[in-house]
């Protein structure tokens, strides 16, 4: 088990925003946090990074007590993609190599260099290496992002809405590669989303989310018309095409 989430507990001063939060991520699963705007996917996220601190409950990475590791050492086993990534006048290579600052103690070595390299290789971001980051567009500004967080070779991949304010294609390459990347680097990846059916269509397991609480948890498979509408409160209906759950609003 990669990622294990034990009752967690988060509050904005006085006010309840999560409640026993609790569930699981194995190697190879890429998990879906879904629910309408303002219910906590955010939050969660943070909370498991512990850029938020909880007011109760536990989050253990292979069995470590996550929220009593020091930036440092969450930094060597969790990779966090944020929402937005900012753009500054730094290269393309500098900015995923500063991804490798967690192993770095006195100065880059051939190996940070070669990680680097090749990430930018997967990625398909060799040809930009030298590009200044702020000429990017969104879509190469967000792989940029997931390299930086790959080269810190983490064992669980946190990504907050990857897909946000993307084009199809840019959706549909993101998604994909990251799928591929949990897949083939037998990693644990929770990712906030939007997008029900892009969720669907490329992770394993969704988490929807109510009122601060799970409302439902499952294989992407077995998502319901009925946890859909009770969750966005709209009418919808599910198809199958390709063997992939599909959600339609009804007229």
């Amino acid at each position: 088990m990669i990622l294990d989430v034990d009752g967690v507990v988060f509050a904005y001063n006085s006010h309840p925003v999560l409640r026993n939060m609790s569930f699981q991520v194995r190697a190879g699963e890429l998990l879906a946090i879904l629910g309408p705007n303002g219910v906590g996917k955010t939050t969660l996220l943070k909370c498991v990074n512990a850029i938020h601190r909880p007011r109760g409950g536990a989050v253990r990475v292979e069995g470590r007590d996550l929220l009593r590791m020091a930036p440092a050492e969450i930094s060597l086993a969790v990779g966090y993609v944020p929402q937005r990534s900012e753009p500054a006048r730094l290269t393309v290579f500098d900015a995923v190599l500063m991804g490798r600052k967690p192993h770095i103690r006195w100065r880059t070595s051939p190996r940070d260099l070669s990680i680097v390299d090749a990430a930018l290789k997967h990625l398909g971001l060799k040809p930009l290496s030298l590009r200044s980051i702020d000429t990017l567009s969104g879509g190469e500004l967000q792989k940029v992002a997931i390299a930086r967080a790959l080269v810190q070779e983490p064992r669980l991949l946190l990504l907050d809405e990857p897909t946000s304010s993307l084009d199809l294609k840019n959706q549909m390459d993101i998604l994909s590669l990251v799928r591929r990347v949990v897949d083939e680097h037998a990693m644990a990846a929770v990712m906030t989303m939007h997008d029900l059916n892009a969720a669907l269509r490329f992770a394993h397991k969704f988490l929807f989310l109510k009122d601060g609480a799970i409302y439902a948890a499952g294989d992407c498979k077995d998502v319901t018309a009925e946890m859909v509408e009770e969750v966005y409160g709209l009418p919808v209906e599910i198809h199958q095409i390709n063997g992939r759950p599909m959600v339609a609003p009804l007229a």
